[in-house]
């Protein structure tokens, strides 16, 4: 298995607490990695329902079991675990004692802050970002295979088809998590419900327009949503205001982790139907997002992402800010670079630095393509540029 990038933040936490949470989507890698870091730490996997229940029932003696701490996997099966956990570490805050993952973070988040706020760093890990998987034997090559196949590890690790390993993936996600989560009769609604969220991936989201192609109601497609963010398959970008409370009224972008989970429902079987689908700028727009928010959380750093749109038209995919700094981010998948592309980007360096929202404001346009230059005081990158830029660092220059 390849080396993850946040391997390294994951030992300067275990240093530091005596409890570590890893949380992520389900087949992110969150138990190899786990295991690669602290190879001779017990593990203990909850899944197994015999497990599952010694960690419901008999949380004392399963601790007992594991006095110089262990790896346990899938702690949101036995969210009350961390209560007996809690009285264990406050006894001997050793650091690096125990590592906990889990799949599901509403849950865990919960259980965590009435158990182990103050005792625990909680990573975040998704799917390898693209820098990682080109450490695999044979990455995809190509902007449109990439995005076809995804980042989840077994379809690399293992050479698995793309479209065959999501089916199952899918299936398996409904069939054990939603009904889990939500006791969802009717799977099939909820099936259609994936397919017409993934055709608004990098949209505006619209609960209501959303709950009437649906079929369902305003508070059920909320509800729904707020599923697929727990499991870390969707994300939401609030809109950029200079008032930060009427950030959270305007609508924010709804975004997919993963450009292959989207194509698979999408029915995108190969990478020549994607080059030519019309949700190709929307399907790469969401990749270039989830790459900034994998380059921050893979580095235990918050991913502070907006997108910008005003009445006057002004629209901006993504703004990135760290402190005082902001980068400005349009994405366009086509492998030319026109002109008119430019001019968003400098109204808005213009009105941010203005406004006073920012002292440097760097613009960038990812594309498609191989050009690298810098044009109009406009950072023009390739896709592939993404491999090797840190969105933690300061930016080169201001736009």
């Amino acid at each position: 298995m390849i080396e993850r990038n946040l391997a390294d933040s994951l030992r300067e936490a275990a240093a530091l607490y005596p409890v570590v949470t890893v949380t992520g989507p389900r087949q992110s890698g969150k138990t190899t990695l786990s295991r690669a870091v602290f190879p001779r730490k017990p593990y203990v996997s909850l899944e197994p329902l015999d497990v599952r229940g010694r960690a419901v029932n008999d949380p004392r003696g399963l601790l007992a079991q594991y006095r110089d701490g262990a790896i346990f996997d899938e702690v949101q099966h036995a969210p009350d675990l961390l209560g007996y956990l809690q009285e264990e570490v406050d006894q001997r805050p050793d650091p690096g004692r125990f590592v906990l993952t889990a799949s599901h973070h509403l849950a865990l988040s919960v259980a965590v802050a009435q158990s182990l706020a103050g005792r625990t760093a909680v990573l975040q890990l998704l799917p390898p970002s693209l820098d990682e998987l080109r450490r695999f034997d044979a990455p995809p090559e190509g902007l449109f295979p990439t995005l076809l196949a995804g980042a989840y590890p077994r379809i690399h690790d293992r050479g698995v088809p793309p479209d065959r390993w999501l089916a199952d993936y899918v299936a398996t996600y409904v069939q054990r998590d939603v009904r889990q989560l939500l006791a969802i009769a009717d799977l099939t609604t909820f099936t259609t419900f994936l397919r017409l969220a993934a055709g608004r991936t990098a949209q505006e989201l619209n609960l209501s327009s959303l709950a009437d192609d649906v079929g369902v109601a305003h508070n059920t497609i909320r509800s729904w949503i707020s599923v697929l963010e727990a499991g870390y398959i969707v994300f939401r970008v609030p809109a950029w205001h200079r008032n930060r409370g009427k950030r959270l009224v305007k609508a924010p972008k709804l975004h997919w982790f993963d450009s292959g989970l989207v194509c698979h429902l999408l029915g995108i079987r190969d990478a020549d139907q994607l080059r030519h689908h019309p949700l190709r700028g929307a399907i790469f727009e969401s990749w270039v997002a989830a790459e900034i928010t994998k380059a921050h959380l893979h580095r235990a750093r918050p991913a502070d992402l907006h997108h910008l749109r005003q009445s006057r038209g002004l629209e901006v995919d993504l703004l990135v800010q760290d402190g005082r700094t902001l980068r400005a981010v349009e994405c366009k998948s086509g492998a030319t670079v026109r002109a008119d592309a430019f001019a968003p980007l400098r109204r808005a360096a213009s009105l941010l630095r203005d406004s006073g929202d920012a002292d440097t404001v760097e613009t960038l346009l990812v594309h498609g393509g191989a050009a690298d230059h810098t044009q109009d005081g406009v950072r023009v990158l390739p896709w592939s540029a993404l491999a090797g830029l840190d969105w933690t660092a300061p930016p080169d220059s201001t736009g």
